[in-house]
């Protein structure tokens, strides 16, 4: 059967290769999973109570919710009628519900628990036109998602009536941008969007019937969303993890072929790996840390057989214990969102569990490049290969440029900001800068990240901020100096490396504000600075740092739901320190 609505995949599925386990997550505290069959019939059932409501094409309901097959279910309810999906970050404040929810005019609302619906009532307070609040999760005083299951069972004509008439260009989601300054943008996908990136992504995943996925990025955000899909499609079995805890012991449970991830999280990953090799004695700690200094020199290319020999050693003896705690079954990694360190995607790789880094955007469905391990499809630094129609192009300011179906239909209610970034001839203006070498895209900024210091050289910060974390000693880093004489660096050290590396020197370690208090160690973080300003012009070399004494994070207001350094927020709370690395001394 023909594919050309998002719907149309599930329907698919179950009539050429239906599955036992279609999607599955924690439900009342058990395991619950949905076969192919269940998962439609659910699906439908929850439009027509949907439709019993009131509910008709072109109306916008909304879900905030960690991954759970709910969502999925809900989003398959909305889509089969023809309204459109309105997915909110569950971490955003009540006010940005309240802004998304009055802007999209939502009339009904999905959340999953007793937090998320503190902030939807608040939210619908100064929303007239939410009429409806649903949840996931039983709490009294609440209406229960199950409580539309079994209504409007006079209305299969109509739904099938409403099905039959949506179309492959028609709007099937507004997803609001998190933003890093601003308010959100509602970003409008068409069901032909989204599905041409299905169709193209999964050229370049080892997707196959009777495989496993893990899902735990935000499906709110188009990347996990769109994947849900291709799994779907493929007809894989997806295991939904709602929140972050425990992921570790998710993952080895699931045991998945193919997840995503995020640069921050695999960063996480690879620091929680280190630990355990520090605390290692003896021959197995010198056999950890060669297999590191062996992974960090792997090469697509370019391999001596010696080189492997000793590759095929470590992966026996070492790497091995890595790929059993993803499971042990582990295909594919694809990594988005951010810049992922290069020396990480080589040691990964080196350890057998493939890697994969790839670039897109919200208002590009999202994927526009990934790289792939087969076919020569691999180079590290880069962002891979376009994908299946999709084009690239490199205006003369060195911006990238995307034409192709998975081009967004422009900024809900927003003509003036949709012109700003497409273009005549349909082109996407991302905001990136990059170039493109033998095939392959490589990104080396935000356009708009990009500022220029007082003396007027222009400064990339994220190249170097990706330099400065591949440091044991930091964690995180925010490169700064807009309109000052020099660039400098915000920078969280790594606090559990910190705790080693004092005990070993015999500096005393009370915590993160007194260690970062202690001139020997502002001395040897300034150190592995000097290490980056090697490589740089003399330009964009870091002068000064500040350390801080805790992580940005999602909470505090410094990253954005998909980890994105929020600058100005970041500029606002330190400016302090800001200050004190340009007052004249």
């Amino acid at each position: 059967m023909p594919v050309s609505r998002l719907f149309d995949i599930a329907d698919l599925q179950l009539a050429e290769f239906p599955q036992p386990v279609c999607v599955e997550s924690l439900e009342e505290g058990k395991l619950r999973s949905y076969g192919s069959k269940e998962f439609v019939e659910i699906s439908e059932r929850l439009a027509l109570g949907l439709m019993d409501m009131g509910i008709k094409p072109g109306d916008k309901v909304a879900i905030a919710s960690g991954n759970r097959s709910e969502w999925a279910i809900v989003d398959q309810a909305v889509l089969r009628i023809g309204a459109i999906g309105i997915p909110i970050y569950p971490t955003m404040s009540a006010d940005d519900y309240a802004y998304i929810l009055g802007h999209s005019e939502s009339k009904a609302f999905f959340v999953s628990n007793a937090e998320i619906l503190g902030k939807a009532l608040l939210a619908q307070a100064k929303t007239p036109s939410l009429a409806h609040v649903f949840t996931f999760d039983r709490i009294p005083g609440a209406a229960h998602w199950k409580e539309l299951i079994g209504k409007g069972t006079s209305l299969v004509a109509q739904l099938q009536a409403y099905k039959a008439a949506v179309k492959n260009g028609d709007l099937a989601t507004i997803i609001y941008t998190s933003g890093t300054t601003g308010k959100p943008k509602g970003v409008m996908l068409s069901h032909d969007n989204i599905l041409s990136n299905v169709e193209s992504s999964a050229h370049r995943l080892p997707v196959e019937r009777g495989c496993k996925a893990i899902s735990f990025l935000p499906l709110c955000h188009i990347y996990e969303r769109m994947l849900m899909y291709l799994y779907q499609r493929a007809g894989m079995q997806v295991r939904f993890q709602e929140t972050l805890e425990e992921l570790g012991a998710r993952i080895r449970e699931a045991k998945p072929h193919v997840f995503t991830a995020v640069p921050r999280l695999l960063e996480k990953i690879y620091d929680t790996i280190l630990t355990k090799g520090e605390a290692l004695t003896g021959i197995k700690r010198k056999l950890f840390f060669w297999s590191l200094d062996l992974g960090e020199r792997y090469e697509v290319h370019g391999r001596s057989w010696w080189y492997d020999v000793q590759l095929g050693l470590a992966r026996k003896l070492v790497f091995s214990k890595w790929r059993e705690a993803l499971g042990g079954e582990v295909k594919c990694v694809a990594s988005g969102s951010a810049a992922l360190q290069p020396r990480l995607a080589r040691i990964f790789n080196a350890a057998g569990v493939p890697l994969m880094e790839g670039y897109g955007l919200t208002e590009t469905s999202p994927v526009v490049s990934v790289n792939d391990a087969r076919n020569d499809g691999l180079r590290f630094g880069s962002v891979g290969r376009p994908i299946k129609d999709v084009e690239v192009r490199i205006a003369a300011d060195g911006e990238i440029l995307i034409k192709g179906p998975n081009v967004m239909l422009g900024y809900y209610k927003e003509p003036e900001l949709t012109r700003e970034v497409l273009d005549a001839d349909g082109c996407f203006h991302t905001g990136d800068i990059g170039e493109v070498r033998d095939g392959f895209l490589y990104i080396t900024d935000r356009k708009k990240e990009m500022f220029k210091t007082s003396g007027g050289k222009y400064v990339a910060p994220q190249t170097i901020e990706n330099q400065l974390k591949a440091s044991r000693f930091i964690e995180q880093a925010m490169v700064i100096g807009e309109n000052r004489k020099f660039p400098a660096a915000l920078i969280v050290p790594s606090f559990n490396f910190l705790k080693d590396y004092c005990a070993l020197k015999g500096i005393p370690f009370e915590g993160p504000r007194q260690v970062i208090g202690d001139q020997r160690i502002m001395d040897r973080v300034f150190a592995e600075v000097q290490k980056v300003n090697a490589d740089l012009g003399h330009w964009e070399q870091i002068k000064k740092i500040e350390l801080l004494p805790a992580e940005f994070t999602i909470d505090g207001g410094e990253l954005t739901p998909s980890l994105k350094l929020r600058r100005k927020p970041i500029m606002a709370k330190y400016a302090a320190e800001v200050e004190r690395i340009y007052a004249e001394r």
